[in-house]
């Protein structure tokens, strides 16, 4: 598997094939987006809310969207943040993991996951965390699976939607 940051034109726009796969993407991810309210019409998701969705991402200080591909197809994306808006979280953030629907129960999560740690770990951070929602229980099942703890419960920034704080602490040499 190979993880890339999203590429952008000169512009800051989305290539149109890639922002084509994006929403090829998004839209096999129908009962996660049903979940969120991400996007109004989870059975019709659009490349310009995409398009909007991950630019809104992309505003955010720190942020960064990475495109994983394995045997050249685009299996899933992941939104991180290198810090929290609250000054005295010290840590790094999982904002989104996506695999596409029709790649599910290959390993692709996991590999993923494990790469976006080895990426932390290179830049030194010790740990990092990200929130599930609460009516997204497979979700909780897959992120302690691989070792992240819950730390504690509040509400999303963005929509005000319960969910669960989890953290992970990346120990020296753990990289998948």
């Amino acid at each position: 598997m190979i993880l890339d940051p999203l590429p952008l034109t000169a512009d800051r726009d989305i290539l149109a094939p890639v922002l084509t796969e994006l929403t090829a993407l998004y839209a096999s991810n129908r009962d996660f987006h049903a979940l969120s309210g991400d996007f109004p019409d989870p059975d019709d998701i659009r490349p310009e809310q995409v398009a909007a969705a991950l630019a809104e991402e992309l505003q955010v200080p720190g942020a960064e969207v990475l495109l994983a591909r394995s045997a050249g197809r685009l299996v899933g994306i992941v939104i991180t943040l290198d810090r929290h808006p609250d000054p005295s979280d010290p840590d790094p953030w999982i904002g989104l993991l996506m695999v596409d629907a029709g790649d599910r129960r290959q390993g692709h999560g996991r590999r993923l996951a494990g790469l976006v740690e080895d990426r932390f770990r290179a830049a030194d951070r010790t740990a990092v965390r990200l929130a599930v929602l609460d009516n997204n229980p497979g979700a909780l099942t897959f992120w302690t699976a691989l070792g992240y703890e819950t730390i504690g419960y509040g509400k999303d920034r963005q929509l005000d939607r319960p969910c669960t704080v989890l953290r992970k602490e990346l120990a020296a040499g753990d990289g998948a």
